[in-house]
């Protein structure tokens, strides 16, 4: 997996993941705004884990 834009949107969902309460908002914004260029990409096993990773973001933006 060696996607520049795939490796984008995972650091983007593991900031959003250990942010400070208070950052929630802004790293959840950031990673979804990084998911949709990543998801153009052709490989299916990246395409699975950038659906993972939206499952991820849905479920912290819950909390």
């Amino acid at each position: 997996m060696g996607n520049w834009l795939f490796r984008e949107a995972k650091k983007a969902i593991f900031l959003a993941r250990m942010a400070q309460p208070v950052l929630h908002k802004t790293t959840i914004r950031n990673a979804q705004a990084a998911l949709p260029p990543a998801q153009a990409t052709p490989a299916i096993a990246e395409k699975v884990k950038l659906r993972s990773f939206q499952d991820e973001l849905d479920s912290i933006g819950t909390n």
